[in-house]
This record gives structure tokens, sequence and C-alpha cells, in this order.
């Protein structure tokens, strides 16, 4: 008894294992074969129900993506055979046809391998606004939560529930095909599919909440993707600028947190955990992109990241490169965040009290009261000024915003050395 209550505990172990690394890409499969994404949906939970019955009795099959696949749509296909009684046989028909059609499809279909990355093509369809192409992928196809990706926006979550929403409406009622794109539209289609897989990338770089700093399997699906992105369309400096970008920030998750999960603030990292093959790799892709014309702000974030890594030790950092490169991204691509990040590398440069002016600027004139780096940003500035009390509110105000359990920590080690300042 004793050994069989243990072997069904691995085997749930295991099978809750696959869901979390395979489930969203059954889906995207599913999707494809099926042609809805709440019949998927459905047909991707059914699949994994089957597999918590018979695998215990049969054993993981040696290919459980493809097994889960199959029962998926074998499900589906039972629902619709099930539901025939109500519905028009033509109806019925119909979407028979369509199942058996798209699962006859050749998976090289316009050079497209990979049926995620058809997914995020497919949700980034240009009658669809760029805010709802990218909160529906980000959902969807990666499996970000509505709290992640309003985090990711700035934005309430009812909002990005009801932007969600509302796209796959126009998807179901317009009938936008699940399909690949041409050849000629995908160029139309790329800067959602790179503005989706930048969000996805850094929620697994700083996750947005949880009990981890990082999510890697989301940051390694994003690099996964942007380097197939790279690799099945012509050169373009943005694809490359955003490899690098993710490749450099890559290098230093080791770095980022101790033994017990802690973050290390970029300042206080140990260098030598530095990946320098990602290192030498996101270089020489970011010099190779600011070389063409077209290069935009992933290339330059990309250049930023780079002159971090250049530097060995942080009193090396040359912070005057860094400002002249983020003046240089406000004018392509100007935001509140941009402009924190700017302020804070001024203070860097030229001293807390140049940088904490331009922080409290962007406080009282920009919807930053609701993010919680803005409000750490000035805590540490007003921190290094002596200005304790300050600190002290300000970096209580952050912890209330924060929902991430290592960053929380950080603040609330940050709040009791202030503490013991003010008392002092």
């Amino acid at each position: 008894m004793k050994n069989t209550t243990s072997t069904s505990c691995i085997l749930s172990v295991q099978i809750d294992a696959i869901y979390r690394a395979e489930s969203r890409r059954v889906f995207a499969t599913l999707v494809r074969l099926l042609g809805n994404f709440d019949v998927a949906e459905e047909a991707l939970h059914d699949a994994f129900r089957a597999a918590l019955e018979q695998w215990p009795l049969e054993g993981i099959p040696t290919n459980p993506t493809a097994w889960l696949v199959s029962a998926g749509r074998f499900k589906a296909i039972d629902a619709i055979r099930r539901q025939s009684r109500f519905t028009p046989w033509d109806d019925v028909e119909e979407q028979m046809e369509s199942i058996a059609t798209a699962g006859a499809e050749s998976d090289d279909n316009n050079g497209l391998e990979d049926d995620r990355l058809r997914l995020i093509f497919t949700c980034c369809h240009p009658s669809l606004s760029i805010d709802a192409q990218v909160a529906l992928t980000l959902r969807e196809v990666c499996g970000l939560t509505t709290e992640e990706i309003a985090h990711a926006f700035l934005l309430p979550s009812t909002t990005l529930a009801q932007r969600i929403v509302r796209a796959k409406a126009k998807i179901r009622d317009a009938k936008i095909p699940y399909q690949v794109p041409q050849q000629h539209e995908l160029p139309v289609r790329l800067e959602s599919v790179l503005q989706v897989l930048y969000l996805v990338f850094n929620e697994g770089y700083s996750a947005s909440s949880g009990q981890a700093v990082t999510r890697a399997d989301l940051s390694g699906e994003a690099i996964r993707l942007t380097r197939l992105i790279a690799s099945l369309l012509p050169p373009q400096p943005e694809v490359t600028g955003l490899l690098a970008l993710m490749l450099l920030h890559e290098s230093r998750r080791v770095a980022r947190t101790d033994a017990h999960d802690n973050l290390v603030p970029l300042d206080e990292q140990d260098r030598s955990l530095w990946d320098q093959a990602l290192i030498a790799e996101g270089i020489a892709a970011v010099t190779h992109a600011l070389s063409q014309p077209a290069f935009g702000a992933y290339s330059l974030q990309a250049a930023i990241s780079a002159v971090h890594a250049e530097a060995a030790q942080s009193d090396a950092t040359d912070w005057a490169q860094i400002v002249g490169l983020y003046d240089e991204l406000l004018l392509c691509q100007p935001s509140p965040i941009v402009e924190l990040n700017r302020a804070v590398a001024v203070a860097m440069r030229d001293g807390a009290q140049a940088g904490l002016i331009l922080v409290d600027v962007l406080l009282q004139q920009t919807n930053l009261q609701q993010y919680h780096l803005a409000h750490a940003a000035r805590a540490d500035l007003c921190r290094r000024l002596g200005r304790f009390t300050e600190a002290h509110a300000a970096y209580s105000t952050a912890l209330s915003l924060t929902t991430q359990a290592p960053e929380r920590r950080f603040i609330e080690k940050r709040l009791a050395a202030i503490s013991n300042q003010i008392d002092s």
C-alpha cells in the first residue's frame, strides 16, 4: 500500500511537471487543429484528465506531448458528435472537416515549424488593436495570468480581463482564421510579436508576483521563440536587438539571487557568476543590430545592457554613456518607465540629488504612482542623501505595491536598516 501511494505521488508530480512545461504548447497545437480557443482549452483539460486516469495504469508515454494532443483532439471530436443532436448537421460536418484538414497539414507550412509561434502570429492579427494582440497572446499562448499581464501594462486587472474577452469575441465573430500569415504579411505582424516576447521575457526575468525572483520557463521560452523568428525571417535589426537584450539580461540570472533566493541588486552582484558565453553572444548581436540603419528601441536597450556587461565592477560602469543611450531611447520610445530608468542613471552620473529631482517630477506628472519600482528608486535616493524619514515612507509605499516575495524581503530589510538609522 505504501509503495502504491508513493508511486502515485511520483506520477502526480511528473504529470504536474509535464502540465507546467508542455500545456501551452499542447494548447497551441490544439488551437490549430480545432480552430477555436474555447474548444481547444476544454480539449486540453480533457486530455490532462485522461492522463491522470490512464498514465498511473499504463505509464507515462514516450512522447507525452503527442499523446496529449491526440487525446485532446479525439475528446473534442467526441464532444462535437455528442452535440450533433442539437446542432445542424452542416455545421457539424464543417467542424469535423476542419479538424481533419488541420490534422493533415504539414508542420512546415510557410516555414513556421512551431505551433506556439504560429499561434502568436495568429493572435497578432491586424484587425485587433495592438494592446489586444499583446494581452491575448500573453494569456492564451504563454499562459500568464491576467494579474501578471496587468502588471506589465501598469493597468487594472479588470481592464485587461475585458480586453482579452473582447479580443476573443472579435476573433470568433469575425471568423478570423487560425492560420499562418503569408510571407508578405509577416513584417506587419512582427512589431506586435516582438512586444509580446519582450513582455514574456520581462515576466520571466523579474516575476511580477510569487515566491521567486525569476521564472526561467518564461524567459527561456521567450529566447527560444525569438531565436526561431530570427532563423525564419530575413534579417531584422530589431529581432537581433531583442535577442541581444534577452541574452544580456539572462547572463545575470544566477547572480540576481543568493542561496536563499533573496534579491541581490545589480551593484552588489558577483560578476564572476555572469554567463560570459551569453554576454559574448549578446554583445555581438547588439553590435550587429546597431550597424543597421533601421535599429530601434530593443537595440538601444540591449546597448545599455551591454555597457553594464562590459564593466568588470559596478564602479567601472560608464554611466555617462548609459545616460546618452537613454536620451536616444526616449526619442525612439518615450515612456515614464524609460524616464525613470534614465533618472536613476543620472543619479549615478551626477549624484543622488540630481536623480531625486527627476524622480519626484515623474511621480507627480505620470502614472507611476502605482509602480513600486518608482517609489523604491525614490527611497534609495533619499537613503543615499541621508533623508531617512522620507526614505522610510517611500520604501513603505513600495512595499505596499509589491507582490513578489523576494522583493518584499529586500524592501523589509532596507526598512529595518533605515528604522535603526532614524532611532539612532
